[in-house]
């Protein structure tokens, strides 16, 4: 009987039921803090791990780029750490098909370079080198709020995959890993980075 109740359960609800909520890395708010406390960052995912950082009771668009049981990474100062994921709300305005969040930025070390795209224009900044700006589009793969995105902008094309990602010089952790290939006379390759946090 058990069996056929669930069964059928899960035959009303419908492919919604099947849907997954959300990929990472994407941005949520704090909630269920009290007015008068903060949120502890601490630095592995358990209430008994040193705290490193706090996020205020109202902070909002908190990039998350990994979880694990019950707990959330996060980035504060040049580190990462977790905090408890039951205090932190899911925002369904990030991924939207075809487009890029607005704070969407990527970056790289060995060499140097940093990309980030604005009203329909990428801008790719180099050491010792002249901005390029280009006109951009922006491609997703059609899968509900799926962060990986491809950006082509003249002779260069970013891609942005879900994966944590180190740039190499501090203890932060992002959530996209990128590839940045370079068009023109002498092609090239590039890797880094990319955060959505404001």
């Amino acid at each position: 009987m058990l069996r056929i109740a669930v069964a059928l359960t899960l035959a009303l609800a419908g492919p919604a039921a099947a849907t997954q909520e959300y990929i990472l890395p994407t941005l949520f708010d704090v909630a269920g803090v009290a007015a008068d406390d903060v949120l502890n960052i601490r630095t592995e995912p358990s209430a008994d791990a040193p705290i490193i950082g706090t996020l205020a009771p109202d902070a909002t668009r908190i990039e998350v780029v990994e979880e694990r049981r019950g707990w959330a990474r996060v980035n504060t100062a040049e580190q990462s750490g977790w905090v408890s994921s039951r205090y932190l709300n899911y925002r369904t305005d990030v991924w939207e098909d075809g487009a890029l969040p607005s704070s969407f930025r990527c970056f790289g070390t060995e060499p140097f370079w940093s990309l980030s795209v604005d009203q329909g224009k990428a801008a790719l900044s180099r050491p010792e080198e002249a901005d390029a700006v280009h006109d951009a589009k922006t491609l997703s793969t059609g899968i509900f709020r799926d962060p990986t995105r491809a950006v082509v902008a003249g002779d260069m094309t970013l891609t942005a995959m879900p994966q944590v990602c180190s740039d190499g010089m501090s203890d932060r952790l992002y959530g996209l890993q990128a590839l940045l290939v370079l068009g023109g006379g002498e092609p090239r390759l590039l890797s880094g980075c990319c955060s959505i946090q404001p």
